[in-house]
């Protein structure tokens, strides 16, 4: 029997974290649930703060994991980004909304950081 969506997410997520911290980020928060949404990764380089979000696909049949982020799901990252802000203010540090895509499972898997995916306007 298959692996379920919230195993198979938190996976990707333990797969994204890896990936990052091997690049020299900092974990600040894993799942940061707000009322508005929540953040799969939080992570810290230098002055930089990054909100990240973790898309896996088995594979691209329909679309790409990145193609899987809407509008409405951009907003509720936002909004939870802004509620992390508030909990933990990041004073004078640089905000980024990035993307960890990975496609395939396992050690075929491809991994991709999206820095700067999408935009909150501040």
């Amino acid at each position: 029997m298959g692996m379920g969506c919230r195993e198979r997410g938190r996976k990707a997520e333990e797969v994204a974290r890896r990936f990052l911290e091997a690049r020299g980020y900092v974990i600040l928060e894993q799942n940061f649930c707000s009322r508005g949404g929540e953040i799969d990764l939080v992570v810290q380089k230098g002055n930089l703060v990054c909100f990240v979000e973790v898309r896996m696909r088995s594979r691209a049949k329909f679309c790409l994991p990145l193609q899987t982020i809407t509008p409405k799901k951009q907003r509720r990252i936002i909004l939870a980004a802004l509620q992390f802000l508030r909990e933990h203010p990041c004073g004078g540090r640089a905000l980024r909304f990035d993307v960890v895509s990975i496609l395939g499972e396992g050690r075929f898997a491809h991994i991709e950081h999206l820095p700067g995916a999408f935009d909150a306007g501040f």
